[in-house]
């Protein structure tokens, strides 16, 4: 079935096979900046308008989850300036975003150290979460200031102390008490994860999640990134054989 709502595609794509769950690493803002003489900061900012074509599109097809890769634990250690800067873009974006977030009937959630985040960012971010949290069409994930490592020795620690104070019981502990105590409980595993750029690695990102995701790595850069180029990475998914690891027909 073609979607006729997806203007200038003649793309067609199955609605009872779309992805539940997309996830994305994005990355290629600074190279993208460093072949133009521009500024890293000037990445970030035309980095955040692919952002907001994503959002829109994921949105216009109906995929009910969609997480964004957009702040490492380790990109703290990225030049002061930098992250001021991309802070403040973040701050900037969110704001922005909130009307549109209100009438699209989207959910903004966040994973990660948070707490690390500026006040004032910190503050928006809640702000737009709170307000965005009866909306139900789709959830934008927010991954910022997280790391999958942390993510995992944060679960373990809970699920330590559970056992711990007799609330769990080792031989109880399978993969569903695993997902209840991680940042993305309560949400399925990507089906697709997207990587920009051409890296071939997942940087820390969902990495008890990812387990049997699709993995699609693009040389695009992330500001290069277009809605054809994501459409047809849906394609390309329709067309995989999904197993687990079990025997195809």
């Amino acid at each position: 079935m073609s979607f006729k709502t997806l203007a200038g595609t003649s793309m067609t794509l199955d609605p009872q096979r779309l992805p539940t769950h997309v996830a994305i690493i994005m990355d290629g803002n600074g190279r993208w900046a460093k072949k133009r003489f521009l500024n890293r900061v000037n990445g970030h900012e035309k980095g955040a308008d692919t952002v907001r074509m994503v959002v829109r599109t994921c949105r216009e097809l109906g995929i009910p989850f969609l997480t964004l890769y957009a702040f490492s634990t380790e990109n703290w250690q990225r030049p002061k300036a930098e992250v001021a800067a991309l802070m403040t873009l973040l701050n900037r974006f969110l704001k922005s975003e909130r009307n549109e977030m209100l009438s699209q009937g989207i959910r903004l959630n966040t994973i990660g150290q948070t707490d690390r985040l500026p006040d004032d960012t910190r503050r928006t971010l809640m702000d737009v979460i709170s307000a965005t949290r009866h909306n139900g069409a789709m959830t934008l994930n927010l991954a910022l200031s997280y790391g999958g490592r942390d993510e995992i020795l944060n679960m373990v620690q809970q699920v330590a102390r559970g056992v711990q104070s007799g609330q769990i019981s080792p031989q109880s502990i399978d993969e569903q008490t695993v997902a209840q105590f991680l940042y993305t409980k309560n949400m399925p595993d990507p089906d697709i994860v997207i990587r920009t750029s051409g890296e071939m690695r997942l940087s820390n990102f969902l990495l008890w999640q990812v387990a049997y995701s699709e993995i699609f790595v693009t040389p695009t850069l992330w500001p290069d990134f277009s809605r054809e180029e994501l459409l047809q990475i849906l394609q390309n998914f329709q067309n995989r054989d999904r197993r687990f690891g079990k025997v195809g027909d």
